[in-house]
């Protein structure tokens, strides 16, 4: 293949209006299909998970937002997708003990449990709208891509999308991974556009980035790149006036700040706030960047925060090692267990395709440098948790992968749909257990827990399938519980003693334990692990069962 079967004139390209005719039913009817089977994925998991470790603590600041309008729990993460989760949570009419008193934890608690609420109603309300944005960033995917392609560009890239195991998980949870990249990714598109309509485009540009880090905070190392791309958008529109590009980039700012302090003002129109006793101070750029970032106080002390998080030591588990602090290339070792193999090789070829293709050159800026950056950054953090950290790399790279439908090369689409059969066979193969997901090169979801942990395997999601396990197979038998999640095990009807507080000698019966605890195990955990023999059963990939006589 040469330069020259990549780069074909325009005639030879299908053009925007040229297949009309032909795509004017099969192609609205593909996208509903894909969004569609996307759609009954996320809701089946949603109503089958039982909270995983973080969505208690949001639920129960949701709830805050509803009744309280504080904004005193959860500052490390800005309000604007707890915002989103208190939306469908309004629809429960939720009860919060107002004379509560206790931390962001206890409260989650609290909401879920001691309040009178249903856990199950609660949590899938807060699950919804993230559910709906999901679905909705699907449509950003494909009209970005069919922007940069043709439509059949724009379906491949929305197939890799609905079909990837880590967006249909994280998508489906009240948490804040998904709706922070997808405003991001929104933002991404809309400064692309803007290269043809500035004023249009560049405004709601700003809104979208806006939106994105007043839902996450890990998004601000993308806020100077959105400026660059903005400012490129308008200087390859009128190269000669060098003032616009500066305003531009200018006003995207503003925009931005905007939108984060409409945020805290929609929780609470007053601004009150108690700095948290005990807050950590930052020091040398990151002291300089809180001091001087325009947002409201709770903002900063929420970035205070989280760079102690950074500065905390953590424990991480990579194929089957367990250390202390963390690995560079965890995140992209982690990328290459949980993504479907056939989902890499498509993203490999159509970055490849982007670079070496000259009329996406330019395009390649916009898609594939935030994912890079964000990347690096990710790389050097401190918690090697999942790849729930990198979740803009299926989201951004379903966008590149499009670009191999430009490829002349004879085999080349017929190679990029058989990878993309493969890549919907491999997820559709995990349902409903997308979150242990791992490709076939590593075993499948079966095999995943001996290689990672924590938000890649097991986050706490399957206390309710566990509690239907243990009443169907097991009715009556005595049960020991190492549980590592959020739920609390009485609520689902699961009556277990904790075996870490008794003698090794008179644990007998069932010993189920979280396979994130069996990956860290040490001291008395190790020794019962090591004295109960081999696993008897599992339970939605995450948790193992073992039979002690």
């Amino acid at each position: 293949m040469t330069a020259a079967d990549l780069d074909q004139p325009a005639t030879a390209m299908p053009a925007a209006g040229r297949d009309r005719p032909r795509r004017r039913w099969w192609l609205p009817a593909v996208v509903v299909l894909l969004l569609g089977q996307m759609a009954a994925a996320m809701i089946t998991t949603a109503v089958q998970q039982t909270p995983t470790i973080d969505e208690p603590v949001y639920v129960g600041t949701a709830v805050t937002y509803l009744e309280q309008h504080s904004v005193r729990f959860n500052p490390e993460h800005p309000p604007l997708g707890k915002l989103l989760m208190a939306a469908g949570l309004a629809f429960a009419r939720p009860h919060l003990d107002p004379g509560f008193r206790g931390d962001q934890t206890q409260l989650g608690r609290h909401v879920l449990y001691e309040a009178g609420n249903d856990p199950y109603e609660l949590m899938f309300l807060a699950r919804l709208p993230m559910i709906v944005l999901t679905l909705l960033t699907g449509l950003v995917v494909f009209a970005f891509a069919r922007d940069l392609t043709n439509a059949a560009g724009g379906v491949l890239a929305l197939a890799l999308y609905a079909f990837s195991p880590d967006v249909i998980t994280h998508g489906s949870l009240a948490t804040l991974d998904v709706p922070a990249i997808a405003f991001l990714l929104a933002s991404v598109w809309l400064t692309w556009r803007a290269r043809a309509r500035p004023l249009l485009y560049l405004p709601m540009a700003g809104v979208a980035l806006g939106a994105a880090i007043a839902t996450r905070m890990s998004v601000l190392p993308a806020v100077p790149v959105i400026m660059v791309l903005g400012a490129l958008a308008v200087l390859s529109r009128r190269p000669r006036e060098a003032w616009r590009p500066l305003a531009a980039a200018a006003g995207i700012a503003v925009a931005a700040v905007a939108v984060v302090w409409l945020s805290y003002l929609a929780v609470d129109p007053w601004l009150r706030w108690t700095p948290p006793s005990g807050l950590p101070a930052a020091h040398g750029v990151r002291g300089l960047l809180v001091d001087w970032l325009p947002v409201p106080q709770s903002y900063r002390d929420g970035m205070r925060i989280q760079f102690a998080f950074e500065n905390a030591p953590w424990s991480g588990f990579l194929f089957g090692r367990h250390y202390q602090g963390s690995l560079w290339y965890y995140l992209p070792a982690a990328l290459l267990v949980k993504t479907p193999l056939g989902m890499l090789v498509l993203w490999v070829a159509g970055a490849v395709t982007m670079l070496a293709l000259p009329r996406l050159r330019l395009a390649a800026a916009y898609v594939l440098v935030p994912p890079a950056v964000l990347l690096a950054f990710a790389m050097t953090g401190a918690r090697d948790f999942g790849t729930r950290y990198a979740i803009f790399m299926p989201m951004f790279l379903a966008v590149a992968a499009a670009a191999v439908v430009l490829v002349r090369w004879r085999w080349a689409h017929v190679t990029a749909a058989v990878l993309a059969v493969f890549v919907a066979v491999s997820s559709l193969r995990t349902f409903p257990y997308y979150l242990p997901y791992s490709n076939e090169a590593f075993g499948g979801p079966a095999k995943t827990h001996l290689r990672l942990h924590d938000s890649n395997v097991d986050w706490g999601q399957d206390l309710g399938r566990l509690a239907d396990h243990l009443r169907e197979r097991y009715p009556g038998e005595p049960v020991w519980l190492v549980y590592k999640g959020a739920g609390v095990p009485a609520a689902y009807g699961i009556q277990a003693r904790n075996p870490l507080g008794a003698q090794m000698e008179d644990v007998h019966g069932l010993v189920v334990i979280s396979d994130s605890s069996i990956a860290k195990a040490t001291g008395a955990l190790a020794q019962l692990i090591r004295t109960s023999g081999d696993p008897v059963d599992e339970v939605g990939h995450s948790i193992t069962i073992y039979r002690r006589p």
